[in-house]
């Protein structure tokens, strides 16, 4: 198996499971070194929260913020998500892996078709069996 960080991929995940903060890292991918009010701006969200997905962000390394002034500007940090799709792409190749091994192995022609019967076409369906009837109610 490949050895990771497990620390530091279990925070790039926690830190993709939000939908807000993969959509403030998608905006940073639209727009790099965006300032703080600037990323927060089109979501219906007070502007401490973003600031909070933006912490869990900058904890898990996949932004980094920078003040010039009063204004802090956000850019991403690829090499979190690199680890990630490092982890997923080992997956990815033992999944596919078993999945091509399972599907070559339906596709062998190893299986004989069973043999009709005979008595199959002529017999009819059994009766079903009555049941004791009891007393019966009357309405």
């Amino acid at each position: 198996m490949v050895n990771y960080q497990p620390a530091a991929l279990d925070r790039t995940f926690a830190a993709l499971a939000d939908p807000t903060r993969r959509a403030l890292l998608a905006r940073l991918d639209e727009e790099p070194g965006a300032s703080v009010s600037e990323l927060a701006r089109p979501f219906p969200v007070s502007l401490p929260a973003i600031m909070k997905h933006l912490d869990v962000l900058s904890d898990a390394g996949l932004i980094v913020r920078t003040k010039t002034g009063r204004t802090v500007s956000c850019r991403l940090n690829p090499a979190p998500m690199e680890q990630a799709m490092n982890w997923l792409a080992h997956y990815e190749r033992y999944w596919t892996e078993q999945l091509d091994r399972l599907a070559a192995f339906l596709e062998q022609d190893q299986w004989p078709a069973p043999p009709a019967s005979s008595s199959s076409a002529s017999s009819r369906p059994r009766r079903k069996k009555s049941t004791k009837r009891g007393p019966s109610r009357s309405r």
